[in-house]
């Protein structure tokens, strides 16, 4: 008798027991819950936020100037979302209980700043404190806002003492009229996610406390914050795409424009493959030309020459092995269609730059082929579902209207050209196309469009025609 002393592998317990007894299950119920329809239900990150003072134009002095109200949304450390309370009251008729909402109270929202060098959220609150309050004028020191630190009778309430001419008669919430009018308008919350958000608008906001935080020489790595409560009126709620302009000041100052050093425009990198290599390189060329943009062309057409010309002959042998059998494969059958020579062997340093661009054309006309066909058509499949799925003119009208479901079958394309040949899952995939320089976003943006009636009628991708939710079909990446 044979005795087995091989040692059980850990996949047989993720994928159940074979003789159908119960066991441990594999990670296809969160993979499906967490990833499936582009992380549809992905629990939202805590970290991507954005709040928006709105200060009352009528009111704001040269003190605190615009680009000083877009840097205190950005120095929001930690801000509280609306908290509701209703006040619900239990009845009893004929011994049965019913319960019925009397009042709603609105939880305050307590939101906390870094107490900056430049004293932003210092001046923000002194605008605030000297418009609604009046004892920082009436009390200081001789009565003189212009010199406060000269002292004198005068920061006591004189009313009451005949010997003395009052010169101040506003103290606390004893404010002129006209300021009445309030400081705040209103404050935007913005929950971010997937280059979108949810807002939720507190009406009528006033600052309820502010506190400075305290001073401590024996903490050596303490950070200073200042914190506040609001107190408002309701709430409002929004959903939308982050566009230019919305959220308000988002990403107006000092936010990084320039493009990256691994995308094609900053720079590129000596490659074959990947972000910034030569073929893409290639493609953002050829769409810079097609959407009219010469200059950036020209800039992306130097880079990707200049990059070219650097890679070695072991280099891309190196880099084309790692590409694997399948896709080298199908790249060789596409030059030889195209009569030209397998590069394996006939890379040199001088004449690398002819054979990878031939390879980017190559490619680029397999698509464009692929896409439109003979007529410029797509004929729809008769399999399709078109009852709860949009068909592929459908689906194409809706992508060149919206850069939400545009984006988001750019992410699927990039998953069944990059991601699923080197290996990776559709959240990782998704991942590494959040991460891509805008250049090979825009490529992947531009495939969307090409290559959505294409994807649809081959099932590889199902918009729903109620939610407009986008399906990618990870089985059919390699269709």
């Amino acid at each position: 008798m044979t005795i087995n002393n091989s040692m059980p592998s850990i996949n047989n317990f993720l994928t159940g027991f074979s003789d159908g007894l119960p066991g441990m299950k594999d990670y296809r119920h969160a993979s499906k819950l967490y990833i499936d329809d582009n992380f549809k239900l992905l629990p939202k990150q805590k970290f991507l936020f954005y709040v928006n003072f709105k200060v009352n134009p009528e009111v704001t002095r040269n003190d605190f100037t615009r680009n000083e109200q877009i840097d205190l949304n950005m120095l929001v450390k930690t801000c509280d979302l609306p908290k509701y309370n209703m006040n619900v009251e239990e009845k009893i008729q004929y011994n049965k209980k019913m319960y019925t909402a009397t009042r709603i109270a609105y939880e305050p929202v307590n939101i906390s700043f870094h107490d900056d060098m430049a004293d932003t959220v210092n001046a923000f609150w002194k605008n605030y404190y000297e418009y609604n309050i009046a004892d920082t004028v009436g009390l200081g020191g001789d009565g003189n806002p212009a010199n406060p630190g000269a002292y004198s009778g005068a920061s006591k309430d004189d009313y009451y003492d005949p010997t003395k001419l009052r010169k101040t008669n506003k103290y606390g919430m004893d404010t002129p009229k006209r300021r009445r009018v309030p400081y705040l308008i209103g404050i935007d919350i913005y929950v971010l996610h997937k280059k979108k958000f949810t807002l939720m608008s507190l009406v009528n906001p006033v600052i309820g406390s502010f506190a400075h935080d305290n001073l401590d020489q024996t903490d050596g790595q303490g950070m200073m914050q200042n914190t506040m409560q609001i107190l408002y009126e309701g709430v409002q709620y929004r959903a939308g795409n982050v566009v230019r302009g919305d959220p308000v000041g988002f990403a107006e100052l000092r936010y990084d424009k320039e493009p990256s050093p691994l995308s094609v425009l900053g720079g590129g990198t000596t490659s074959i493959f990947g972000t910034g290599g030569v073929i893409d390189g290639v493609g953002s060329v050829i769409r810079s030309v097609g959407n009219k943009n010469y200059l950036r062309a020209i800039l992306e057409a130097a880079n990707t020459y200049k990059n070219a010309k650097k890679i070695k002959k072991k280099h891309v042998k190196e880099e084309l092995k790692g590409v694997g059998k399948q896709v080298l494969g199908a790249t060789v059958a596409e030059l030889g269609n195209a009569g030209i020579t397998s590069p394996v062997g006939n890379f040199t340093v001088g004449g690398i730059a002819a054979g990878v661009v031939a390879i980017g054309a190559v490619t680029m006309a397999k698509e464009r082929k692929d896409v439109t066909g003979t007529n410029n058509v797509i004929t729809e499949s008769n399999n399709q579902d078109t009852v709860n799925f949009l068909t592929a003119n459908e689906s194409y009208n809706l992508v060149t209207t919206s850069d939400a479901i545009k984006d988001e079958i750019a992410a699927g394309i990039y998953f069944k050209d990059i991601g699923s040949r080197t290996g990776k899952t559709v959240a990782q995939s998704n991942l590494e196309y959040a991460n891509a320089s805008d250049s090979t976003k825009n490529v992947y943006k531009s495939k969307a469009v090409t290559n959505v009636r294409k994807l649809v009628t081959e099932g590889y991708i199902k918009i729903n025609r109620t939610t407009q939710d986008v399906q990618i079909v990870s089985e059919k990446a390699n269709v």
